[in-house]
């Protein structure tokens, strides 16, 4: 990767540059580039290359809330103005169980994933975290009480995904204030589609309480056009 001495380089291309060479140097990770033509959630991008190949990018080290969570569309908003329909550098780590490449994202000298964090939008992942400092960039919007920060009591993405698999009372008591209004109605284990569902309260149980993001295809916040309108 070089650049020649008569060009011009703006300031941000700069740092990239340099955060890339150290990637590269350090890690011998492979480099992607494209334009973001998908932002599907608060960690997940879709990049279009140079060879008009579409590759699904899982962002390293992070996790943001689920579309059915407090502050998973507003995840989303903030990856999307970050990304979207711009050109984008990936530096890789691995391919996961999904197909998917996992990476850090660069885009005009900015570390996103890392920035994800710094606004509130995202947790540090500790099951794959091997940079420590991101810890201190999460506990800074902690203190500062940025994004979902801002809630009491935020969930973590990966105990809100576990807590579909548990009964309603456990469920109930994990999210607190949702105990007298679903306790003893429903459960999480018996249903997974929306011709499933015998009422609209049933479904909003199963996007709210089980994290049963499939109900709500189009990420509006209402689960089942069919059954909640729109």
């Amino acid at each position: 990767m070089r650049i020649a001495r008569h060009q011009i380089v703006k300031p941000a291309v700069w740092v990239l540059f340099l955060v890339l060479q150290s990637w590269l140097s350090i890690s011998g990770a492979e480099v992607l580039h494209g334009r973001v033509v998908g932002v599907h959630d608060g960690d997940t991008v879709t990049l279009l290359t140079p060879a008009n190949q579409q590759v699904k990018i899982r962002l390293a080290q992070i996790d943001a809330p689920e579309s059915s969570q407090a502050f998973g569309q507003r995840s989303k908003e903030s990856l999307s103005a970050m990304v979207y329909n711009k050109t984008i550098h990936v530096a890789k780590e691995t391919i996961d169980k999904y197909g998917r490449t996992v990476g850090t994202l660069f885009v005009d000298g900015l570390d996103v994933n890392r920035e994800q964090i710094r606004r509130g939008m995202a947790w540090a992942y500790r099951k794959y975290l091997h940079d420590q400092s991101l810890l201190q960039i999460e506990a800074e919007a902690q203190k500062a009480k940025v994004g979902l920060w801002s809630d009491a009591h935020p969930m973590p993405p990966w105990e809100y995904r576990h807590s579909g698999k548990t009964e309603v009372v456990a469920v109930a008591d994990t999210f607190g204030r949702e105990r007298t209004s679903w306790s003893g109605k429903f459960s999480c284990d018996s249903k997974h589609y929306c011709k499933e569902m015998a009422s609209c309260e049933e479904a909003r149980f199963y996007l709210s309480q089980c994290g049963l993001s499939r109900l709500d295809s189009d990420h509006d916040g209402s689960p089942c056009e069919s059954l909640c309108g729109k």
